[in-house]
């Protein structure tokens, strides 16, 4: 086993495809799928599941994917310590559901440890993908919320997938309007005054299950009801058509302006955001960097 076999792995890995990651480690296609190979041979398993369909990380591969990152990272912090290489390009990526803190938290990681060269991925994404996304590896964590309703079946999912859920904060509901909607003068607004207005939520595409929905009361029904698919969409209905959605209230005025407040909601309810990850596995440096990052935005 070579340093450079894991990085063959963790690049096949991050791409998903062999083809691609060949491309980006300037070697061929064949050369790449032996090296993974001959590894695989040595090790009595197999890292990656092939099928029509691509290639994609078997369960072992999973777990020797955890430790390969973890002996690649150290050595390059030992290079970069002796030999005054210049540092390998930084890898990190997170999965979240629709939240302006997990943005400012990337924004502060980027500038406090971005060195010259770095790939990071920030994907805003349905909760089934961020689940999966970190089950997998494609993501190192996920960010996503627990209550009452969803609680049983979330866990579930993260059990079987040997994920682990660590609390950020509990808030009590919220909804987010324009500052011209009627309701924003009102310092709380109930769920009769809302019957008007269009509710706006995120659609989760194929698993578009009511416990996985980023957004409490989802088995309400609604006289006016509209689904998007990112942030800024939803944002920008908020204001042209004085619509609402239900979240926790944590509102960033740096990143979306001060034309979207929150006013408390009169239920009876608590949402509980947190992140998720590999239970056996540590994270790493810009892992580790990222949760402080979140918790002081969180603070903030």
């Amino acid at each position: 086993m070579t340093l450079q076999q894991l990085k063959y792995v963790i690049e096949v890995a991050s791409r998903g495809s062999i083809n691609e990651a060949a491309k980006r480690l300037f070697i061929s296609q064949p050369t790449l799928s032996n090296a993974i190979k001959d590894l695989e041979e040595e090790l009595g398993i197999a890292i990656f599941d092939r099928t029509n369909k691509g290639i994609s990380l078997s369960k072992d591969g999973i777990e020797f994917l955890s430790y390969a990152r973890q002996v690649v990272e150290q050595a390059d912090l030992l290079e970069g310590r002796y030999r005054n290489a210049k540092p390998s390009p930084q890898h990190f990526s997170v999965s979240t559901q629709h939240y302006a803190f997990a943005v400012n938290a990337f924004v502060s990681l980027v500038q406090e440890h971005g060195h010259e060269e770095y790939e990071l991925t920030l994907r805003e994404t349905k909760t089934y993908e961020i689940i999966e996304d970190v089950r997998t590896l494609r993501s190192e964590i996920g960010i996503l919320y627990l209550n009452d309703f969803n609680r049983n079946v979330l866990n579930k999912l993260l059990k079987s997938a040997n994920l682990q859920f660590t609390s950020l904060f509990t808030a009590k509901p919220h909804v987010f309007i324009s500052i011209r909607n009627p309701l924003a003068k009102q310092s709380v607004v109930t769920i009769d005054d809302l019957q008007q207005y269009p509710y706006l939520s995120f659609d989760q595409g194929e698993y578009n299950s009511f416990y996985f929905s980023e957004e409490i009361l989802s088995t309400l029904t609604r006289q006016k009801s509209i689904r998007v698919n990112d942030r800024a969409t939803l944002f920008n209905l908020l204001i042209g058509l004085n619509g609402y959605t239900i979240s926790t209230g944590v509102l960033s005025a740096d990143l979306n302006g001060n034309e979207i407040i929150p006013v408390p909601l009169a239920i009876e309810e608590t949402i509980n955001v947190g992140w998720i990850s590999h239970r056996s596995m540590p994270l790493s440096l810009l892992g580790t960097a990222y949760v402080a990052a979140l918790e002081h935005a969180v603070k903030q």
